[in-house]
């Protein structure tokens, strides 16, 4: 275990950011969009100064390691960082990297099942129990109950098993060092989020929980006679060309090909916490809530065929696009929510869509526009100090707000 000496920042990341831990046929067919390449081993591109200054000046506020963001609009594309890959020896961000994407994962969960909905495997009404007879049952759970849309949209009421109190020991603090590369099985992590009571009736509220996607993907895997990894691999990461994406194995617990170091605080809340080098862990934790690697280039071909319509269906895409206001406090603010993708309003009234992800060490944002014309995806290594809040919503406000900043 690599540790880092404490740094001079407050660190603001809080339980709500545990729960981001966490925090994609026929429709497919001839549906890759490659975003323009960028030049492997590149540093920063010109033409986009805003969106750079808002680089450099969110890592000196916040002490984070470092972050790399890519542009594209259009056929053009711009790669900018700001910072360091690695601590130790000071190497810069790539990018080409690869990266921990957390909820992001949820995403392409989604666009499988829209995917076999479309193709008559499965309903959006379906219950869970009709799939997965007995496995929600209990402390007032009933799977009888769930659909596999309230899955989708955060309305099943069911309890995020990850921030289950003893899953919070594990996760944060002292305990990751002891668990972070304990395996869990899908059927453990719903055992753990109906140990404890939902927390609305189906349909009676919203919550961000993993445990819907958890089941979602057991779901798939009933439908299909095939692996949730599988599924995501023949539908999406094939036909799109997704090079340096990946759905982890249940014990792999190494990012393959060039990565930046993931750092922590293990959600620490003492004004300078240590700070540790969490790249390897098993992140089955999260399975399809939050367990999946990508890149800066992937995720942007990904979301561009997806706004553009080009993995779903038109009846599954407004399914996934009609998204409803999240309440206040319940996740990140101005935003909605749908099936697997969201969208923000920033400060000057633009909205963008996409979705973003966290897990130990490595937050993620990937946003555009909603005809895709620009796209703008962003990764940090460190965990600390809030990244959404100051340094991911600065720079989308300076690519998608501000006009000098292009």
């Amino acid at each position: 275990m690599t540790t880092i000496g404490p740094k001079t920042f407050r660190s603001r990341t809080t339980r709500a950011s545990v729960g981001l831990l966490a925090a994609a046929t026929a429709a497919v067919a001839g549906a890759a969009m490659a975003a323009p390449a960028t030049a492997a081993g590149s540093g920063p591109t010109p033409g986009r100064p805003g969106v750079q200054q808002a680089l450099d000046r969110t890592m000196t506020e916040t002490g984070l390691p470092g972050i790399l963001a890519t542009v594209r609009e259009g056929n053009d594309q711009w790669f900018g960082t700001a910072g360091v890959a690695d601590t130790r020896t000071g190497r810069k961000r790539l990018p080409q990297e690869r990266f921990r994407i957390g909820s992001i994962t949820k995403t392409f969960t989604a666009t499988v099942v829209l995917q076999l909905e479309a193709e008559g495997k499965l309903s959006l009404d379906d219950t869970v129990e009709k799939w997965l007879p007995g496995l929600v049952r209990g402390n007032g759970n009933d799977g009888r109950r769930i659909t596999i849309k309230q899955l989708l949209n955060m309305t099943s009421g069911l309890f995020n098993h990850l921030n289950d109190k003893q899953m919070l020991t594990r996760l944060a603090g002292p305990g990751f060092l002891k668990h972070r590369y304990d395996r869990y099985r899908p059927q453990q992590l719903v055992k753990i989020g109906t140990a404890n009571a939902p927390d609305f009736n189906p349909g009676q509220g919203w919550t961000y929980t993993n445990t819907g996607y958890v089941l979602a993907a057991m779901i798939v895997e009933k439908a299909t006679g095939k692996t949730y990894a599988e599924q995501v691999s023949q539908r999406i990461i094939r036909p799109l060309g997704l090079t340096g994406t990946r759905v982890p194995g249940d014990e792999e617990v190494r990012i393959r090909g060039p990565h930046p170091r993931h750092y922590s605080t293990l959600f620490s809340q003492e004004p300078k916490p240590t700070i540790y080098d969490v790249t390897e862990l098993n992140p089955s934790a999260g399975w399809a809530a939050g367990n999946m690697v990508s890149t800066a280039a992937d995720l942007d071909r990904f979301f561009t065929a997806l706004l553009k319509g080009r993995l779903l269906p038109q009846a599954q895409q407004r399914e996934m696009f009609a998204t409803n206001p999240v309440p206040e406090g319940k996740w990140i603010p101005n935003t909605t929510y749908g099936l697997g993708m969201s969208s923000v309003k920033l400060s000057c009234g633009a909205t963008v869509w996409g979705m973003g992800g966290a897990l130990q060490g490595s937050w993620s944002y990937a946003y555009g526009t909603r005809d895709a014309t620009r796209m703008l995806v962003q990764n940090v290594n460190g965990d600390w100090n809030n990244p959404i809040g100051t340094v991911f919503t600065p720079v989308l406000e300076a690519e998608f707000c501000a006009t000098g900043s292009r």
